[in-house]
Parts: structure tokens; C-alpha cells; sequence
């Protein structure tokens, strides 16, 4: 991937309105570093969620961790891109303790998304803590 997460996080943050906020994302989305499709099947797909997504995320001997992901929704893509720059900037320790929630009020993401999208994306949550803490 070649921006970081302050880059969209700050994008998203500055956006005025829906429209302008829809319009980054889509952007996002096409910086997502995508799961391949051999690798989307029922063990990296996120149940709970409206759109298909499928998520794997790997933690070397480093604690570095690596997230890839994809969806059919063009809108959660790029959700998910941003998501997978924070993540991938964080060890598995930092994960568990990272309060999403705040950071997504901050980007202004909590505002605009639908409830059943917000629920979607905690579940996408509740796979990379779940994820991380299994492969540390």
C-alpha cells in the first residue's frame, strides 16, 4: 500500500458531508491491499456482516501484523482500507488495547454509517482482535 493511515484517516476526517466523505472512501478503496480470491472462503469470511467480506491477518516473529481483506460494497472496501492501515501500523498487544470506537468518531466514520454497516464493521473488529491475538 502505498499511503498511510494518517493520510486517509486525515481525508476522512476533513470531509464535508456524506457525499464528500462517500467519495473518499471510494478512493480508499481502491488503495486496499486486497485478500487474494483463492484466500476468500468460509474461514476468512466475516459472518454478521450486510456485504461479503472476507478478512486474514498474519503477525510475524516481529509482532508485526500484516491484514488483508476485501468486500463486494465498494463503501465498506474502503472502510476496510482504512482499517487495514491503522492495523497494519499496530503489534497485537496494541490492537486489544486500541479503542476503535473513539478513532472512528474522530474520522468521522461512526456518523455516516448505517447500523447495519456499523454492525458489520464491529464484527470486522471483533475478527482482528480475535485474529491477532490467535497468531501472537
Amino acid at each position: 500500500m502505498t499511503t498511510n493511515s494518517i493520510n486517509l484517516a486525515a481525508q476522512l476526517a476533513q470531509a464535508k458531508g456524506w457525499d464528500n466523505l462517500l467519495r473518499q472512501l471510494m478512493l480508499a478503496g481502491k488503495a486496499l491491499y486486497p485478500l487474494n480470491a483463492e484466500a476468500r472462503n468460509e474461514h476468512s469470511e466475516v459472518q454478521g456482516c450486510q456485504s461479503q467480506v472476507w478478512l486474514q491477518l498474519t503477525v510475524d516473529d516481529n509482532h508485526h501484523v500484516a491484514m488483508l481483506a476485501w468486500s463486494d460494497s465498494k463503501i465498506i472496501r474502503g472502510v476496510l482500507a482504512v482499517i487495514q492501515e491503522k492495523v497494519n501500523q499496530l503489534s497485537p498487544e496494541q490492537i486489544a488495547a486500541f479503542d476503535f470506537d473513539d478513532w472512528f468518531a474522530s474520522i468521522q466514520l461512526e456518523r455516516y454509517l448505517s447500523q447495519s454497516r456499523a454492525s458489520g464493521i464491529a464484527e470486522v473488529i471483533r475478527q482482528i482482535r480475535h485474529q491477532s491475538a490467535v497468531s501472537n
